[in-house]
């Protein structure tokens, strides 16, 4: 399907950079301030960002919603979102880019690290945090210039920044992420919602009944199983005809619907909204 947004490595390079073990980091400044501290609406396919504001504002664009960020903070861009920027102008901090094969360097399914990389999002840093993520975002940039393939010092700093901010979400997170169980459901939704998998399929894979799945999720997120499938379905959807030139059929196929009508209904169920009501005004 035609892009009719653009979609780059690094914003306004392209997308011909190598997929495997690419991690890049510069200021703000450095690519922000030659387009008027603004940075379009995007996306990056095989990459997650992380924007740092150590001194300043940022007006975020994130999969269509947008909010102010103040320094200290951070935005973790997942891969395939689309997003934008805009800066006061002087505002400071740091831009990483990670591949998505950067999540391999996890423990394990219910690591922090997966969690962080996956389902990104913005917060304000704590003193304690700030210090220590622009101290590693200060320690990468100098290594920046001597950047080497599978450099394992870089690579070894850029794990230490991200599980940071991990860590510094945990408390606010705290009720959601109490039942490891619940991790590894994000994370299977995550791989499967394009494949029109069933409640069995995903209680199976948990080692739990359907019943103690919906106990889980009911309890902890205030939602049924379903519930956050089909969201997640829906906001790939709204990311697919908001911002490529892809017909509601051609969406309906990608997500594994076989009927475009009921994608339709399932559509506007879940979003109060008619597909054909994404296009973008031109």
């Amino acid at each position: 399907m035609d892009e009719a947004i653009p979609s780059y490595a690094l914003y306004g390079e392209g997308g011909a950079r190598g997929l495997a073990s690419f991690a890049h980091i510069e200021t703000i400044a450095e690519r922000s301030a030659l387009h008027d501290w603004e940075i379009g609406v995007h996306r990056h396919d095989h990459f997650v960002q992380v924007l740092l504001v150590e001194e300043g504002h940022a007006e975020v664009t994130l999969d269509g919603v947008g909010e102010g960020l103040e320094g200290p903070g951070r935005v973790i861009v997942p891969a395939a979102a689309v997003h934008g920027f805009r800066f006061s102008e002087g505002t400071r901090g740091f831009v990483l880019t990670l591949s998505t094969d950067f999540s391999t360097r996890a423990t394990g399914p219910a690591d922090v690290l997966i969690r962080a990389l996956a389902r990104g999002g913005l917060a304000s840093l704590s003193a304690a945090a700030a210090t220590r993520a622009f101290w590693l975002a200060r320690e990468l940039l100098a290594l920046q210039a001597q950047w080497q393939a599978h450099d394992p010092l870089f690579l070894a700093l850029a794990e230490a920044l991200i599980r940071t901010l991990a860590g510094e979400s945990a408390t606010d997170d705290a009720v959601a992420r109490a039942d490891k169980r619940l991790d590894r459901f994000r994370q299977l939704v995550e791989l499967h919602y394009r494949q029109q998998r069933g409640l069995d399929f995903y209680a199976d894979a948990l080692g739990m009944t359907r019943r103690t799945l919906s106990r889980l999720t009911t309890a902890q997120l205030g939602c049924t199983p379903m519930a956050m499938i089909h969201g997640r379905v829906a906001l790939e959807a709204h990311r697919l005809l908001r911002y490529t030139n892809a017909t509601a059929a051609q969406v309906a196929g990608e997500l594994g619907f076989d009927d475009p009508s009921y994608f339709s209904r399932f559509y506007q169920r879940i979003t109060g909204r008619r597909p054909g009501e994404e296009r973008r005004v031109s």
